[in-house]
Formats: structure tokens, C-alpha cells, sequence
């Protein structure tokens, strides 16, 4: 596959700048400061005993195209709020996966999860929409952003009461990311320029990590083993979309994943 990621950083810095046409910036900001306080994002996961499980919601990406394109974002985070999900992701591009914003304020308003708005965020108007849409935590992705990028967005994300998940691929990426200060990391296991997946490169770096850093693994989970693995690595949390999307019944699913039977 070619650098698709040099193709989606391009679109979204155009988007940007037309979103900021649209909607100007004293207007966003006045809906961010009307929001009640964030629900804890990174709590969510950190606190409770056991792994946990974000739960994603992504009609389609560039590397599996349409997974399932005109799933109702409130009704499947209803479902992942049943089966047991600490936390919700919400993918906004529309370009590529096919979310919006409006998803993302929908489930905000539709269940009590914290919600993670999953983007690929080059400017800092992006996290005070995702504030305004009542998003509990961003994405940051290192590979995207220099390093004044990512420091000021990582600043203006706690400025606006907001979890940064700081998110890498390459191995060098990862001192950038923990002199940040970066107490919630994940670690992507999709290659963002091939967009090939294996969660061996999670249990590669893990031990790199601090122990006070909640660390996050991201795509290719598929089944409880893959979570087991990744648990006794010492991950505290799985992102999980794909697989979700696809069950037929995704509580049963997640369940399963949680290593619950799937009557309780």
C-alpha cells in the first residue's frame, strides 16, 4: 500500500482550514467552555483491577475498507457499554473511516462511558472541538506531529480538561513521547504507513515503559488469548475496533474478551 498516511495527514490540515471557515474560533470555544467537566478517561482504565477494553466504533479504514458502513454509532456504543467496555472510541474522519463529530456527540449524550475522540489531530482547534463535542480524550500520534506539535497539543489537551493519548509506532518515537510526560501511551501495533498489524510489536516494547505509564495497545486484538498475552506484558488496556465492528453481537464478544462467560 502506498504512504496513505502522507495522504491523510495532507487532506486534514484542508479540512481544518475549512472546518475553521465554517465555525470560527471564538464560537467553538465559547460551546467548549459550556461543557461539563471531562468524565476521566485515563481513571477509567488505570483504576480498576484487570485489563480493559476500549471499545471502537469504525465503519470502515483504508487498510479493511467498509467493515460495516451504515452501523448507528449510539446504538453499538450502547452494546459495547453492555458487554462491559471501559471506555468508548469514536473515529471522526470522514475521508477515511467514515465518522464524524456528530457520532461522537451523539454517544457522549447516549451513554456514561468516557469517549476518546480518534483522529488524526494536527491542530490544536481539533481538541477544542473535540471538548465542545464532548470528547473525554484525544489521540495524539507521534508520528504526525514535530516536536512542538506534539508538545502544545499535548499542553492545550490538559489545558481543556482533556486525557492525551499519546500514541507511537517506531521505537524512536518513544523517548519523544515519555519526555512529554505522558502517563497514558499506546502503542500501535498497525504499521500507519503499511497498515500491516501484529501485537508481538506491543509485547516488544512494553518492557521500555515506565511502570507509572498506563499503557495502551492498539489494533490487531482479535481474540482473549491476544489479550492475555498482552496483560501479562503488562498492558493495562486494549483498544479494540475492528473485531467489534464485525460481531454480529458484539456483547457476546466482548465478554469473551473480558474472559467472562457470556450469560453475565
Amino acid at each position: 500500500m502506498a504512504d496513505i498516511l502522507q495522504h491523510i495527514v495532507a487532506h486534514k490540515y484542508k479540512e481544518v482550514a475549512n472546518r475553521r471557515a465554517i465555525v470560527p474560533w471564538s464560537h467553538l470555544v465559547r460551546q467548549a467552555e459550556l461543557m461539563p467537566p471531562a468524565r476521566g478517561f485515563r481513571r477509567a482504565l488505570a483504576e480498576p483491577p484487570g485489563i480493559q477494553i476500549i471499545a471502537e466504533i469504525k465503519r470502515a479504514s483504508p487498510s479493511a475498507g467498509a467493515i460495516r458502513p451504515h452501523a448507528d454509532a449510539v446504538a453499538q456504543a450502547r452494546l459495547y457499554a453492555q458487554g462491559g467496555a471501559a471506555c468508548l472510541s469514536v473515529l471522526t474522519d470522514e475521508q477515511y473511516f467514515h465518522g464524524s463529530l456528530s457520532d461522537l456527540q451523539a454517544v457522549h449524550h447516549a451513554v456514561q462511558l468516557p469517549v476518546l475522540r480518534k483522529d488524526f489531530v494536527i491542530d490544536v482547534y481539533q481538541v477544542v472541538e473535540a471538548r465542545a463535542a464532548g470528547a473525554d480524550a484525544v489521540l495524539l500520534i507521534a508520528e504526525i506531529l514535530d516536536d512542538h506539535q506534539l508538545k502544545t497539543l499535548f499542553e492545550q489537551t490538559a489545558r481543556w480538561g482533556l486525557d492525551a493519548l499519546v500514541e507511537f509506532y517506531l521505537p524512536e518515537n518513544l523517548p519523544r513521547v515519555l519526555d512529554l510526560g505522558a502517563d497514558l501511551v499506546g502503542i500501535n501495533n498497525r504499521n500507519l504507513r503499511t497498515f500491516e498489524t501484529c501485537i508481538e510489536h506491543t509485547l516488544e516494547l512494553a518492557p521500555s515503559l515506565p511502570p507509572h505509564v498506563c499503557l495502551v495497545s492498539e489494533s490487531g486484538i482479535r481474540c482473549r488469548d491476544d489479550v492475555l498475552k498482552l496483560e501479562q506484558a503488562g498492558v493495562k488496556a486494549v483498544l479494540i475496533g475492528e473485531t467489534l465492528m464485525r460481531s454480529e453481537d458484539p456483547i457476546t464478544t466482548l465478554r469473551e474478551l473480558r474472559g467472562m462467560s457470556p450469560s453475565r
